[in-house]
């Protein structure tokens, strides 16, 4: 799956929260159905882990302003939490 194409359908056609801050916002009230971490993220335990809060974690291999690049964004981005992937393949990005 081309991941770029995957977060740029997700970021038009669904409902996406971008950053650190939304994204664990969005853990707390359980609205994430899968997290996007940058290898840059600041966060350990979202950059370290599998699942959090049994959400799985996808990790990008690039850094934030990769991410943020692929995102077509033009700033960095560590994390995201895809609340609604709308037309978007992203759930079944491989998380293991």
């Amino acid at each position: 799956m081309d991941i770029a194409h995957a977060l740029k359908v997700a970021l038009t056609s669904g409902k996406v929260r971008v950053g650190l801050a939304e994204t664990l916002e969005s853990l707390k009230e359980k609205q994430a159905k899968i997290l996007i971490v940058s290898k840059t993220c600041p966060h350990p335990t979202l950059r370290d882990s599998k699942r959090v809060d049994g959400v799985p974690v996808y990790h990008y291999e690039g850094s934030a302003q990769e991410l943020g690049a692929a995102c077509g964004k033009p700033f960095p981005i560590s994390t995201l939490a895809v609340v609604d992937p709308g037309s978007s393949a992203i759930l079944s990005l491989e998380t293991g």
